[in-house]
């Protein structure tokens, strides 16, 4: 304990040290830069032993008692004090005990407790963790844990029953982070195979985005299985009257703003109380960043994963579909059902036609629709590159078989001119109504001329869409789609030079983990790559004169690593951020990012978010910013950390011929960015 406490008194100081991994007695490291424990030396990781891991190892049955045997272990293996006494950091955990009745395919908990609303008066059963159990400490960081909860006489020996333990190891005194895990055993008391299961959606499929997955404040609950044990029907909530039954609560959660009961004005809410406080979770502003049809963005890589369209339900269909009735028929065209024995026979589960009424068709995307042909553009040649030229490009355009399209037959088609790659400064657009067959494609010459001052590398890209009707498989059901490829993008030297591509910093895969399909500029489809994004959301751009009112002035930054740090930090920026487009504000303000922000590398490739950064990034013009322009560095982390402190230690940081951000933030340093975004 002496030891202890003499190392709290300069745990701070050490924290600032020589940034060694645990790589002790030949040990691999097992921390990366964006885990602050990758910051300790080997002697405070010695000491410190960071890490959480808990070892369900078996759950013994002697009614009216169960009694569940676990092992708590740091992340090299070693046992932990559950006290936090000869090992740092308490560690908290929660038992759960709940079972699947034989008929029944979800759980009910063995304890439920009664809650009771401080504002309607209300008072209503829910599922809890168990309570007054007691410990039994068999050494070597082993436990045996005796429920407080008894189970009832008559408890089923035949049914499926799963024990779950959510721990939280506190190690904030140390500066790191808390260290969370979660276990679970599922079992037939009387020794029979489990055969009762409920595994719909994967920890996996929620961590596409989450990152990780954690709930109740703390967000010690990280895995689905131990979710369910308590988000079922047997809770309510006491304020709102909503359930949350977890098949009810995520489909409302992750259709947000756009559930019908909330455009229709009332708004979706779930208040949780936790030791006496009301926590109230807002869900009616949330956007999901795809198309709510992507049923198996989350059902997936679980073993009934199908079941969303195998056993369609009253309950979770009318979750996200929140205006229908069923006990009325009321915007239900199959009329009343009073259960869901017929579901089925009106929404079988893939009946391989688009559009149907099965529950496969019934979620059709129109953009993704199989009778759509496809589309490809190419560009093959750019010629006229000298500064004071006006470009002529050379293009193809074919569908997905590869027939050629003649592009005259689109809707719509405009070419984007931009330079330099270093960072785009110069970008202008130009609608094409008509292009030229050529020899070997079409061409189009721009109106506009390459800048005369213009060096280095400029870019041409295409983007352009088709409408097109397509027919649904019921009596009189089409559908018009605007039917958009990804957007290529050709790199040329000014004046015959080797084209150097712009650098890529963030990847559209890293982006689609989320977005499914990232897409931007709702009216089309059209905008679909990061790489060309970039040429119009640049160091220069803003939200546009008359479109902007003037009451509303001055303009908004529009450049893309300022603009999509604000999109992303959301609700946690200090100041307003709205752009302006087509007339119409779009604020940012309520965005929630599902992930850790911390975590760079979520959306970067490689080190590019780490300073320095490249030569030759040009200043962004920011009129609604505390100052402007912002230099290349600055303009990145002022997107996130928007507060005048954080301004004006950037603009105390900058001089009319640089910024010198990288003496204290680039890798190595005492403050480097991959350090400060440690957790």
């Amino acid at each position: 304990m002496n030891g202890r406490r003499l190392f709290c008194a300069f745990a701070g100081l050490l924290l600032l040290g020589a940034g060694l991994t645990i790589a002790g007695d030949g040990i691999t490291p097992i921390y990366k830069p964006s885990d602050k424990a990758y910051y300790l030396t080997e002697a405070q990781a010695s000491f410190v032993r960071p890490g959480l891991k808990i070892d369900l190892q078996k759950v013994e049955f002697e009614p009216p008692n169960v009694i569940a045997t676990f092992r708590i272990i740091d992340d090299q293996g070693q046992p932990l004090d559950r006290l936090g006494i000869e090992t740092p950091g308490a560690v908290a955990l929660s038992f759960y005990i709940a079972r699947i009745k034989p008929g029944d395919t979800q759980y009910t908990n063995y304890r439920t407790t009664i809650q009771s609303s401080p504002i309607t008066g209300n008072s209503t059963t829910v599922a809890a963790a168990d309570a007054n159990g007691t410990y039994t400490s068999l050494g070597n960081g082993t436990y045996k844990y005796t429920f407080g909860t008894k189970l009832p006489a008559n408890f089923e020996v035949n049914a499926t029953h799963t024990v779950a333990i959510s721990a939280e190891r506190d190690l904030s005194e140390f500066g790191l982070k808390d260290f969370i895990d979660n276990a679970l055993l599922t079992f037939v008391p009387n020794g029979s195979a489990v055969t009762q299961v409920r595994e719909i959606v994967s920890t996996g499929a929620c961590n596409q985005c989450h990152d990780p997955l954690g709930a109740h404040h703390s967000g010690s609950r990280q895995q689905v299985g131990l979710c369910i044990l308590c988000h079922q029907p047997q809770t309510t909530d006491a304020d709102t009257g909503n359930t949350v039954d977890f098949k009810v609560m995520i489909h409302k959660i992750h259709r947000g703003a756009d559930l019908p009961s909330v455009k229709a004005g009332t708004p979706y809410r779930i208040i949780r109380v936790s030791g006496g406080t009301q926590y109230v979770y807002d869900w009616s502003t949330l956007h999901w960043p795809q198309d709510v049809r992507n049923c198996t963005t989350c059902h997936q890589g679980a073993s009934q994963a199908d079941k969303y369209k195998t056993n369609p339900s009253r309950v979770a269909c009318g979750s996200c579909h929140d205006d229908v009735d069923f006990a009325t028929g009321t915007n239900h065209p199959g009329g009343v059902q009073v259960d869901d024995s017929k579901c089925s026979i009106c929404h079988p589960a893939d009946t391989g036609l688009e559009f149907d009424l099965s529950v496969a068709g019934a979620h059709t995307i129109t953009e993704s629709s199989k009778q759509l042909a496809g589309l490809k553009y190419e560009i093959l040649e750019v010629r006229n590159t000298n500064p004071g030229d006006k470009p002529m490009v050379t293009f193809t355009v074919a569908d997905g078989k590869g027939n050629p399209v003649d592009p005259n037959t689109l809707g719509y088609m405009r070419f984007s001119l931009a330079g330099p790659t270093s960072d785009y400064r110069f970008h202008v657009r130009e609608r094409v109504p008509k292009a030229e067959a050529g020899p070997t494609g079409y061409t189009y010459t721009f109106n506009a001329a390459i800048p005369a001052d213009a060096s280095g590398t400029f870019a041409i890209a295409l983007d352009a869409w088709r409408q097109v009707t397509i027919p649904g498989s019921l009596l009189g059901q089409s559908f018009t789609v605007m039917e958009a490829p990804r957007n290529p993008v050709f790199y040329f030297g000014i004046g015959g030079a080797k084209p150097v591509p712009r650098r890529q910093v963030v990847d559209r895969n890293k982006c689609n983990e989320c977005h499914k399909n990232l897409v931007a500029h709702l009216a089309g489809f059209r905008r679909l790559d990061v790489e060309f994004c970039v040429m119009c959301h640049n160091a220069t751009a803003n939200d546009i004169d008359g479109r902007r009112p003037a009451d509303q002035y001055p303009l908004e930054a529009i450049q893309f690593r300022h603009m999509v740090h604000r999109i992303h930090t959301g609700h946690e920026l200090e100041n307003d951020f709205t752009i302006w487009r087509g007339g119409t504000p779009r604020n940012y303000n309520k965005k929630l990012f599902p992930g850790d922000r911390r975590n760079c590398s979520t959306c970067h490739v490689g080190n590019s978010y780490q300073l320095p950064l490249p030569e030759g990034l040009a200043n962004t013009v920011m009129p609604r910013f505390f100052y402007t322009p912002l230099t290349p560095a600055a303009s990145a982390c002022l997107g996130c950390h928007d507060g005048q402190a954080t301004a004006a230690h950037a603009y105390l940081m900058t001089a009319p011929f640089g910024e010198s951000c990288a003496v204290c933030h680039a890798e190595g340093a005492d403050f480097a960015v991959s350090k400060v975004h440690a957790h």
